[in-house]
């Protein structure tokens, strides 16, 4: 028996919005825990210099740990809804500029991560940042964040093609 065609276009769950937006979730809680632990890095110094990019008297509250793990888990909410995996709350254009807005600003500090520490680690900037952060930051950092917003900016055109 053959199995029908699905149209990439046609409205329903799309597995690389969930994926996108389970990730976004998973390092929201990882923000949560940095509220209160290193975890899992071996201590804050090691955490602030690795994570933040600064020196541990530098780095920041708690508090902004978990406004970031806040934003992250709207974020992770808003591509999972786009994506059909979680039910929509609340006006139609609210996701519709929500999911473009997480596309926008994971893309812009994905690319602005590339540039920005690869010239400060290429000797054309200042060097004030641990080369920790900067090494993090081109080999882990910037690319997942490219590739969330790329996740996102995929849920947000295909809704926009489903209407």
């Amino acid at each position: 028996m053959a199995v029908p065609a699905q149209d990439s276009h046609a409205v329903g769950r799309w597995w690389p919005g969930a994926v996108t937006a389970l990730t976004l979730a998973g390092i929201g809680v990882l923000h949560a825990v940095w509220a209160v632990s290193p975890w899992p890095l071996p201590d804050r110094e090691t955490m602030a210099r690795v994570v933040v990019g600064v020196t541990e008297d530098r780095a920041p509250a708690p508090l902004l740990s978990l406004v970031v793990a806040g934003l992250l888990a709207a974020a992770a909410y808003l591509v999972a809804a786009g994506a059909e995996w979680s039910p929509r709350v609340g006006p139609a254009w609210v996701h519709r500029w929500g999911v473009r807005v997480v596309a926008g600003v994971l893309l812009v500090r994905g690319i602005s991560g590339f540039v920005l520490s690869g010239t400060e680690l290429a000797g054309g900037l200042d060097r004030a940042t641990p080369l920790d952060y900067l090494h993090a930051d081109l080999a882990l950092y910037s690319p997942l964040t490219l590739i969330l917003g790329t996740g996102a900016a995929l849920v947000a055109l295909r809704r926009g093609r489903a209407r």
